[in-house]
């Protein structure tokens, strides 16, 4: 199965990514890049992105990434630093790696920037790869 085909099976059942607005720009083994603009109903209490939104979209973004290899992969541990804030009309782009593939487990950097191409947050996750197909 391919990265491009596994996408589709996922985004046809990934309500929440619709929900969020999240755009997907490139898949590829153990790659995914996509973007968002920020808007209103994603700001805090001080008008700023809210955090969860900015771990929605990484652990999206994530979540491609590590099934694109057509593997059922599910998050096993994940940790998010923010660097910067970013402000409604904002628009995000959002970039996972995959750093490391072994049987059973795969570790990804995620990366959040703006359009400037300032770093907004870092997620790292370290995947578990359940053995079974993505059907």
């Amino acid at each position: 199965m391919t990265p491009e085909e596994v996408l589709a099976i996922m985004a046809q059942r990934d309500h929440f990514t619709k929900w969020l607005g999240l755009e997907i720009d490139q898949i590829d083994l153990g790659y995914c890049r996509l973007h968002y603009r920020i808007k209103k109903a994603m700001l805090n209490g001080f008008e700023k992105v809210h955090g969860g939104v900015l771990f929605s979209a990484s652990d999206s973004a994530f979540a491609f990434a590590c099934n694109s290899h057509g593997i059922i992969t599910v998050a096993l541990d994940v940790s998010i630093t923010f660097t910067m804030p970013a402000q409604e009309g904002d628009m995000l782009y959002v970039e996972a790696r995959e750093v490391h593939l072994g049987n059973k487990t795969g570790l990804y950097d995620i990366r959040t920037t703006n359009a400037e191409g300032q770093l907004v947050c870092l997620f790292k996750g370290t995947a578990y790869r359940t053995g079974k197909e993505v059907v």
